[in-house]
């Protein structure tokens, strides 16, 4: 007899209700047949009866069972009369598909924001308006008249911007391509999907860092790929680690975030570096290198990105405007191969038929613009403010009870509880005290971490709210 798979995601009493209507549908029960009491199937199935009392009240809300006082639970004559009028059940398909759903703690964390505004946010990677060039961008769309025609537009993105991602690129990243080597994405996000989907197949391995935001994605997974993890210490990754893992697993594509890594905010050392692009060309292993951070640095020298050392073509560079200017334009970009972004293009075409050509053309306004300049400077010197705010009121509310290195760019504060702790516990309790943050665990590490973003963060907001923090570990601990 069949029995609920209590292994799997799907809840007990949904499993039942799935199997009932299956084996209605198939006639074992035919319309107006009694079905079993709830004690008995309970008893047959082995679970509690309030299990099975939740499966038939599935299965009553669809109109496929009815109950009535002395007569116990039939299955509907309506619903399976001579023309059956049957509704999907949704649940099922929810459930099914092998795109995979986010992360019950980033599921969680958009809940509550969205039903309590006034929660102080340390969880979400993103600047707030404080820090996004809104003024600077209203003026632009002023004095610059849209006349551009509102068709499709080329799949590989709108040239003007293309074209000033060239200068951009040279400048400030010093890296040299053309715009045919660039592919226009609504973000660093979209790009690591369109990678994942059109360059990898299930089965692939592929390496990343650990810990690392990728964690954080489950479009891995959804692809069907094995991660292999390169550990990340306070110099970034080993390199001689990759040889291992290609010795053993064979992987196929290296992952990495060398500048003010997410999430702990780590710099990948300079030897490092060259011994990277060194191995990866040897093993013919290309690099996605996702770099949204490197103007961030506070000191106001940008470190150089793998790109710009790589002679042999072996990286597809990642960029974006959203930790930079404004996650709000949807503006990201890939610089790889001519026919790496040709394949590309053509994948994302059938998914949108290209982005907006309108957040495009203000990305390129401002990018050329005597604005953008002065933005970044602001940019840093907001952040570093923010970052010493936060490392302040740490050492003031919970001296000798964490452990964080100091970023020197970026927007995140990596820091280890140095108590034991569980993470949900301490996730929920810090809501409930009015401040949410990001466990640890979401990017794959060990229980007893946090992630603090301060950008979005607005600045009197951060000592009340490492307060609150403070008292929901003391009470988680308590």
């Amino acid at each position: 007899m069949w029995k609920p798979d209590r292994s799997s995601d799907q809840t007990l009493y949904h499993q039942i209700a799935d199997e009932m209507e299956r084996r209605i549908s198939y006639g074992e029960f035919p319309p107006g047949s009694q079905l079993p009491s709830e004690r008995k199937l309970a008893e047959q199935l082995g679970v509690n009866r309030s299990t099975v009392i939740q499966a038939y009240e599935e299965l009553r809300a669809l109109g496929i069972i009815e109950s009535r006082t002395g007569s116990g639970t039939r299955v509907s004559k309506f619903k399976w009369g001579a023309t059956p009028k049957h509704t999907p059940n949704w649940h099922r398909y929810v459930e099914g598909g092998h795109f995979l759903p986010n992360l019950p703690y980033l599921r969680r964390i958009r809940e509550v924001l969205q039903k309590d505004p006034t929660l102080i946010d340390f969880a979400s990677g993103e600047l707030n308006s404080e820090l996004s060039p809104n003024e600077e961008i209203s003026t632009l769309m002023k004095e610059k008249k849209f006349k551009e025609y509102l068709g499709y537009d080329n799949p590989q993105g709108y040239m003007p911007l293309r074209e000033e991602l060239v200068s951009y690129l040279s400048r400030y990243r010093n890296i040299q391509t053309t715009d045919s080597s660039i592919l226009i994405t609504s973000g660093s996000q979209q790009s690591l999907y369109l990678i994942t989907q059109c360059l990898l197949a299930p089965g692939d391995a592929v390496a990343i860092e650990d810990p690392s935001y990728i964690y954080s994605l489950p479009m891995f997974q959804s692809a069907g790929l094995r991660l292999f993890r390169l550990p990340v210490d306070e110099k970034g990754i080993r390199p001689e680690d990759i040889r291992a893992l290609y010795k053993k697993n064979r992987i196929k594509m290296i992952f990495v975030n060398p500048n003010f890594q997410n999430p702990t905010g780590t710099l990948l050392d300079q030897e490092r570096r060259m011994e990277l692009l060194g191995i990866a060309t040897e093993l013919g292993l290309p690099i996605v290198e996702d770099d949204p951070f490197s103007l961030t640095a506070y000191d106001g020298v940008p470190p150089m990105p793998l790109k710009s050392y790589d002679q042999l073509g072996s990286v597809l560079y990642i960029g974006s405007f959203s930790k930079i200017a404004a996650s709000g334009l949807r503006v990201g970009w890939m610089v790889a191969p001519h026919s790496v972004v040709e394949r590309l293009a053509d994948a994302r075409q059938q998914m949108d038929f290209g982005l907006s050509v309108v957040p495009q053309r203000i990305a390129a306004h401002f990018l050329a613009s005597d604005y953008f300049q002065p933005h970044l400077e602001q940019l840093r010197m907001r952040l570093q403010y923010k970052r010493d705010s936060l490392i302040d009121a740490l050492q003031k509310e919970l001296p000798g009870q964490v452990t964080f290195t100091i970023p020197q760019g970026g927007l995140h504060l990596w820091c280890k509880v140095i108590p034991q702790v569980n993470d949900n516990k301490l996730f929920e309790e810090a809501i409930r005290r009015g401040v949410v943050i990001a466990p640890g665990s979401v990017y794959g590490s060990d229980s007893g971490y946090v992630r603090f973003t301060f950008a979005r963060t607005k600045e009197e907001e951060i000592a009340p709210g490492i307060a609150k923090f403070a008292e929901a570990l003391r009470t988680v601990l308590s």
